[in-house]
């Protein structure tokens, strides 16, 4: 059986499918071979995204996290 392989979007290095991170939305898929390639895309892309769409999806994210948290911290109480 032939083993998908992926490209990194960051430095170029080719890994097989189970390591590295994939994401797919949108029809696009962005593959990194290590969270060091992920976190620098990401950092770039940040940067580059429209500032009013930026602050919905990070309160979002932000208020989820949260969300989580608070669900952890009640059942751990005994």
């Amino acid at each position: 059986m032939k083993v998908k392989r992926y490209t990194c979007v960051v430095c170029g290095r080719v890994f097989p499918q189970g390591q590295g991170i994939v994401l797919r939305r949108a029809g696009i898929e962005l593959a990194f071979h290590s969270k060091a390639c992920l976190s620098k895309f990401f950092k770039l892309f940040i940067e580059r995204i429209d500032e009013g769409q930026f602050k919905k999806a990070a309160r979002e994210a932000i208020k989820e996290f949260e969300e989580l948290r608070k669900a952890k911290q009640t059942v751990k109480r005994i």
